[in-house]
């Protein structure tokens, strides 16, 4: 079983700048490929980020492409999601997501879901 923790989500001014993070806990964090999912209300929960165990390769949703990047740091069991350029239409709950090796970007695939933290981009 791995245990999620999101953190680091807020109020930011559109054109700002967020950092998340996710800490995982209860199995090896370098043995999982993780990814960010958002969902905001009345929509169903979305691709954004994802990288690979070894966190040699990302993947990102077009929508957010070029504003934000995936990175992880094994040695403290985190992953990151910095988002630059924050837009109103980012404005949802960020999930932390966790499953064994092969990366994916489809919620479904995912085991491991931390419960989310809230991103509001507004003036």
């Amino acid at each position: 079983q791995v245990q999620l923790v999101e953190s680091g989500g807020g109020l930011v001014q559109p054109g700002g700048s967020l950092r998340l993070s996710c800490a995982a806990s209860g199995r090896p964090f370098a043995s999982y490929a993780m990814g960010w999912f958002r969902q905001a209300p009345g929509k169903e929960r979305e691709f954004v980020a994802a990288i690979s165990w070894r966190g040699s390769s990302t993947y990102y949703a077009d929508s957010v492409k070029g504003r934000f990047t995936i990175s992880r740091d094994s040695g403290k069991n985190t992953m990151y999601l910095r988002m630059n350029s924050l837009k109103p239409e980012d404005t949802a709950v960020y999930f932390c997501a966790a499953r064994a090796f092969e990366v994916e970007t489809t919620a479904a695939k995912y085991n491991y879901w931390g419960q989310g933290t809230q991103v509001t981009v507004s003036s």
